[in-house]
């Protein structure tokens, strides 16, 4: 699929097209998850660039969070609000294919991995060393410790129940979840109440659960933010329960502006946006010729082995699984 956009885009770079039409320049609006920024970071500067470069002016449209996104898109597919889409990841894209979203096929424009994340303070100051896999937080050693998202609501915890039945297999997941309940795992709707208000790990949060489902680059993002400054990091990932995110953007079918639109997504994965990609939203940049800031690759972990699943896998199971899941551990 990447193959295939890059050439797309290639074509695209060719024309070297500068939007200008009888009403003006053309403004285009990139769709996106809530966690993405609409101003004051080097992503935005980099946007600014791409208007300057080429007259194409771009607005930030937000759309909630990933699966809203993608639900408020296929519902206005061929007649889309706005022009670009960013962040659709591989839990669910075949949703926003199935339902024709996309002009063309969408280009792979970050990643990264869902894992397991434990304070390490915690964990010193009881003696007990961090879990490592999946079946090492069902023993009782870890009882009423994790806090995870539930897969209905969040993305994150969709890929950590994906990460399950990945490893435990279709036979194996129910029990799985049964004995992980049962050790007392709590369970919130985002990842922002995850992570902020309930992970004792957290800059500032006043939680008492010293392991939460987050991601593989958490460590670093607790470096960038900390006040006052520090050179270690308070937290640490457990990479055998990682589960591979990948995100995609595209042009939104239906569109009015499909040329200005590829320009943008070209701008996407190109060099100069894909380098502020790291320290602003915390991802990897697909593009090879990124140099990795030296705090993200020293303290942001990516795994030998991450779990993944074919999307069309997801697609098929989804809703199933996330209602299974709620009979078992909420219902």
């Amino acid at each position: 699929m990447r193959c295939a956009g890059f050439a797309l885009l290639a074509a695209v770079a060719a024309t070297g097209i500068v939007a200008c039409g009888d009403d003006g320049p053309t403004t285009l609006k990139l769709v996106a998850y809530d966690s993405f920024p609409t101003e004051g970071t080097p992503l935005n500067d980099a946007l600014t660039e791409f208007t300057k470069d080429t007259g194409i002016e771009v607005q930030v449209v937000i759309a909630g969070d990933a699966g809203t996104m993608v639900t408020k898109a296929g519902l206005t597919a061929g007649n889309p609000e706005g022009d670009v889409m960013w962040g659709v990841d591989n839990t669910l894209l075949s949703a926003a294919t199935g339902a024709k979203v996309f002009d063309g096929d969408p280009v792979e424009v970050d990643y990264g991995d869902v894992c397991v994340n434990y304070d390490i303070a915690w964990f010193a100051d009881h003696s007990l060393e961090p879990p490592a896999t999946l079946d090492d937080l069902v023993k009782p050693e870890y009882a009423n410790l994790l806090v995870v998202e539930d897969p209905s609501t969040s993305s994150p915890g969709l890929a950590f129940l994906l990460a399950t039945i990945a490893h435990s297999g279709d036979d194996g997941w129910h029990d799985w979840w049964t004995r992980l309940r049962d050790n007392g795992v709590e369970v919130v709707d985002s990842w922002s109440t995850a992570y902020y208000e309930r992970f004792s790990g957290s800059a500032g949060s006043q939680g008492d659960r010293p392991l939460v489902v987050s991601y593989g680059s958490s460590p670093p993002a607790e470096v960038v933010f900390a006040d006052p400054p520090r050179d270690d990091a308070p937290t640490g990932v457990a990479a055998e329960t990682c589960f591979r995110q990948i995100e995609y953007t595209g042009v939104l079918r239906g569109t009015p502006h499909t040329a200005e639109a590829r320009q943008l997504v070209e701008f996407l994965v190109g060099e100069r946006f894909q380098r502020e990609l790291p320290l602003t939203l915390f991802v990897y940049p697909v593009n090879d010729s990124v140099e990795l800031p030296e705090v993200f690759t020293k303290f942001a972990v990516i795994p030998d082995e991450p779990f993944t699943m074919e999307p069309d896998r997801i697609d098929r199971n989804r809703r199933q699984w996330q209602d299974e899941w709620s009979e078992i551990v909420t219902g």
